[in-house]
């Protein structure tokens, strides 16, 4: 099990979680306790952003308890009660949901056939998502809320207060929409549609509203409670914060207008919006805003194919409000930026690291990988691993204490590494002959490590890395690989260590060289030089 670390001055730390949790303290010492809440829109399954969520929320949630020591909740809000605009993409039994559109979800049937409700079906596939990554939340549903009561005397304060609630919402609608807003949406009382019609009466009084229906022309009269109505989103969002006492919520940079009139709403209600924070979107490789009908970004099951759910919370920890981009490429950064960081937790277990609120503020105490995921996949690249047991037998080499049962980090790693080698590096290896000017560094290397071979094996892994890491400048240190310094020193180039890596792995960028030669053997790379100086120059393999 992981072990506690002494507890620092909380008040100094300057991790964004600390600073988001010090603009709650002041609200929550007035309570006497704090309510963290996200949001989750069922008509389509959890993704990657429901983890950056609900991690970056769980994060901040952990830091105010730290620092406050009071006690707080955190609710994973599901909006259940919506009306199902459209036929999700990725679901069976389309034709059944299409007769079912503008329905809550919850009174759809199950398209899987497995819940009693479309809406139930996707929520407990949140709550099984959640769990798998062993969040601490409540669930709410909006339709258990909405039809148990425990809105009502908010629905009927937000009906006393109708036309000042209309009146932040319309100046941002069309004219056609504008026509026919009201913060109340009538649950049909037939067809069980929610309807978007317009107010013809607003009855505090009763607690009713009175709206027709725009095919029959029929009139209704319905309470705004036990669940008969739901209220529009952005009311929606307000009455939940007045209802609920939430104080601190984060969303995306999407929804910036949503959170200021919402907040508007909240205080019209009665009562002082949450601390809000906004985090930056997702783009994908090129720049572009990742959309799920586009189909252009990442799912949460293929980072979980190619690395593990710790480097992904890694991933969404640095810098929320900055757009980031979201492809295969950044994983193996983020997987070997949280192994430096998790290394750092071990001998500073400081706040300040992200590897400390990815732990919950615990030190793991399994075994550090005795090697990167970087140096994990060029050594794939090399062997064209198919299978873990083609790596073990050069980490055994390496790091002869190292086994699957007792380092289960870096077990993880090399399933980790041959599937990503598989599905990413291969098709995309291009080895190419060492050009007539890189010759002769290629050569000085050669036959530096042909004389240094005996003395290297015989050296400490560590050691042996850095001595390797020596040769290889070495051999650099000359034209076309020389570049002035700041001392006014000439130095060696990233061109050199470009070659090695095209040349050798067919790859454009790569680990320490050094520490590959003392991972994969000093006779192996001499056999991979071998082999590309006799290829012929401009050759491709």
């Amino acid at each position: 099990m992981p072990h506690a670390a002494a507890a620092p001055d909380w008040a100094a730390i300057r991790a964004w979680p600390f600073e988001e949790a010090r603009r709650v303290a002041p609200r929550a010492e007035r309570k006497g306790h704090a309510l963290f809440e996200t949001g989750y829109g069922p008509s389509g399954l959890p993704h990657i952003g429901t983890f950056g969520e609900v991690a970056r929320t769980t994060w901040v949630r952990h830091a105010f308890t730290r620092m406050t020591g009071l006690p707080s909740r955190l609710i994973a809000f599901s909006d259940d009660m919506d009306g199902l605009r459209k036929v999700p993409d990725n679901v069976p039994n389309k034709e059944m949901l299409a007769r079912h559109l503008g329905r809550p979800l919850t009174a759809i049937p199950d398209p899987f056939g497995t819940h009693e409700s479309f809406g139930a079906h996707n929520n407990a596939r949140l709550r099984a998502f959640l769990d798998a990554f062993g969040f601490e939340y409540e669930f709410a549903s909006s339709t258990d809320y909405y039809r148990s009561g425990r809105f009502d005397a908010a629905l009927l304060r937000m009906l006393e207060v109708h036309d000042a609630v209309r009146d932040v919402i319309l100046p941002t609608l069309g004219p056609e929409r504008r026509a026919t807003y009201s913060p109340f949406l009538p649950i049909h009382p037939r067809t069980g549609v929610v309807m978007q019609v317009p107010m013809e009466e607003t009855r505090p009084a009763s607690g009713t509203v009175v709206w027709r229906d725009p095919d029959s022309g029929e009139r209704f009269e319905t309470p705004v409670t036990g669940g008969h109505v739901k209220a529009q989103w952005k009311a929606d969002w307000a009455l939940r914060w007045f209802a609920l006492g939430v104080d601190y919520e984060m969303s995306g940079k999407d929804l910036i207008d949503s959170v200021r009139l919402s907040s508007a709403i909240c205080r019209i209600l009665g009562a002082e919006p949450p601390v809000s924070f906004t985090y930056e979107l997702f783009l994908d490789e090129h720049g572009q805003k990742i959309s799920k009908s586009k189909g252009n970004g990442l799912t949460i099951e293929e980072w979980l194919r190619y690395a593990p759910p710790e480097s992904l919370a890694q991933f969404m920890y640095n810098a929320p409000p900055r757009a980031k981009r979201l492809y295969f490429d950044v994983i193996p950064r983020s997987v070997d930026e949280y192994l430096q960081n998790r290394e750092r937790l071990r001998r500073d277990p400081s706040p300040e690291n992200p590897a400390w609120h990815i732990h919950g503020g615990l030190v793991p105490n399994d075994p550090e990988p005795p090697v990167s995921f970087a140096m994990l996949l060029n050594l794939a690249s090399v062997v064209n691993a198919e299978e873990p047991s083609m790596l073990w037998g050069f980490l055994r080499r390496y790091a002869p204490e190292a086994t699957p049962e007792s380092h289960p980090m870096l077990a993880r790693l090399v399933e980790h590494a041959v599937l990503y080698f598989r599905d990413f590096v291969a098709p995309t290896r291009v080895f190419r002959a060492p050009t007539a000017a890189e010759r002769p560094a290629f050569e000085a290397l050669l036959a530096s490590l042909r004389d240094r071979a005996a003395d290297l094996e015989a050296m400490p892994p560590e050691e042996r890395a850095k001595a390797a890491q020596d040769l290889v400048y070495d051999a650099g240190r000359r034209e076309p690989f020389l570049e002035p310094q700041k001392d006014g020193r000439m130095g060696v180039s990233r061109a050199w260590f470009s070659a090695i890596y095209q040349v050798l792995l067919g790859q454009q960028e790569g680990p320490r060289f050094g520490g590959f030669i003392a991972l994969y053997g000093v006779g192996g790379v001499i056999s991979l030089i071998e082999g590309a100086l006799a290829r012929g120059e401009g050759a491709a393999a």
